[in-house]
């Protein structure tokens, strides 16, 4: 309680600096913003210096990663966890569609509560602050933090982590921890707390269909022509059949169905389906057949198209 009261007491001061970092415009996929990606990886070594840890902005090929440690109480036997989240920041345009400008964060009374406007706030600067401010009050109320903490921050998470995997390889011994925690996913339902254990993988694939060797005129070549939309669209319409099932060879091999117990947690669990299929414009699910929204986005496989 005393720590939760100390976070309270100190809430503007930690809007104050979630919006200092937020005025970084570190957007990882834009070789423009090279300096900003480090300005960013810079404060955020020096708030974890704020609160005891011993942190270093750590070079890569791409953007640099920041690296901070903290051995928790003298004598402590508790686990060692590390704590994962990333700086940068996606792309803005279009800006005509921005009401205020996307580096000038502003708090706003909305519908759905009060929130902060400004690129990065829910993804992720604002959930990697959290915790960070959650340290902060522990470490002020206590003196120490309750156990060994290493903190993980990458700036190419936007741009496909091309550096992570390396880095990992090569500080191994360093960033290893009983518990990882990636403060970058989403909560269940509105107002309501959530711990994410797991989360769908994904593997990518692209192709391209090439037809004629240059731009065909409809009138003298529409019927004889192969048009590649059209054989573009019949590909991606064989992906499903009508029920939404996946209809690719072996997709379902080792996909098991939800154990009854844990469904019944899922089930009073706080999560609202007409909340989040009305959210976004929809009245119904319109994936698998026979399963419930809630388990189609957290335990059946998809095949989406995403361009």
């Amino acid at each position: 309680n005393a720590v939760l009261t100390r976070i309270d007491a100190d809430l503007p001061n930690a809007l104050s600096r979630l919006k200092d970092l937020l005025r970084i415009p570190s957007i990882s996929t834009d070789p423009a913003y090279k300096e900003h990606c480090q300005a960013a990886a810079e404060w955020l070594a020096s708030d974890l210096r704020s609160i005891g840890a011993r942190a270093e902005v750590r070079p890569t090929p791409g953007h640099p990663m920041v690296v901070g440690h903290v051995d928790g109480p003298e004598g402590g036997t508790g686990p060692h966890l590390l704590f994962y989240g990333h700086y940068d920041v996606q792309p803005v345009d279009p800006l005509n569609l921005w009401n205020t400008p996307p580096f000038e964060p502003e708090l706003q009374d909305t519908d759905q509560g009060r929130v902060i406007r400004g690129r990065g706030a829910s993804d992720d600067k604002g959930q990697l602050m959290t915790f960070v401010e959650a340290c902060r009050a522990y470490e002020a109320e206590h003196g120490h933090l309750p156990c060994r903490i290493t903190f993980f921050f990458e700036g190419e998470e936007e741009s496909g982590s091309p550096s992570l995997i390396p880095f990992l390889k090569e500080n191994a011994k360093e960033l290893s921890a009983d518990i990882a925690l990636v403060c970058d996913t989403s909560m269940v339902a509105p107002g309501v707390p959530s711990i994410a254990s797991q989360l769908r993988g994904m593997l990518k694939d692209e192709f391209t269909l090439h037809g004629p060797r240059i731009d065909l005129h409809s009138g003298h070549y529409g019927g004889p022509a192969l048009n590649p939309l059209k054989e573009m669209s019949r590909i991606i319409a064989s992906f499903h059949d009508e029920t939404g099932r996946v209809t690719v060879d072996g997709f379902y091999e080792g996909v098991h169905e939800v154990p009854d117990e844990l469904l019944r947690q899922w089930e009073s669990c706080g999560f609202d389906e007409h909340e989040y299929l009305s959210s976004v414009g929809m009245t119904q699910a319109h994936g698998e057949a026979g399963y419930s929204a809630l388990v189609q986005q957290w335990a059946r496989p998809t095949l989406e198209i995403n361009g």
